[in-house]
């Protein structure tokens, strides 16, 4: 796959983050979906979550959908997932 220079550094700056990789990685990892199970998981105020969580959104990494009431995460950028992969080698 060719290096896109500007989208991807942008990504990069996106993922990095500590909280908003770990975010990343707990939800393809499927440990993690809501808000509440990634503020259980991670320890951290609900507030820092949403507010890295939409860094994510704004960057196009993650993205939502509602089932009922709870709205629920889950990451649909491919390049991400790759870079994901690549570092848990």
């Amino acid at each position: 796959m060719k290096i896109n220079h500007e989208k991807d550094s942008e990504l990069l700056k996106a993922l990095g983050h500590p909280i908003r990789l770990k975010i990343v990685d707990g939800l393809m990892s499927g440990h993690e979906c809501n808000v509440n199970k990634i503020v259980k998981e991670l320890q951290i105020p609900q507030s820092t979550v949403s507010q890295h969580l939409k860094v994510l959104r704004s960057s196009a990494i993650i993205d939502y959908h509602k089932k009922g009431v709870i709205t629920c995460y889950h990451v649909i950028n491919e390049r991400v997932k790759d870079i994901i992969k690549v570092l848990k080698k």
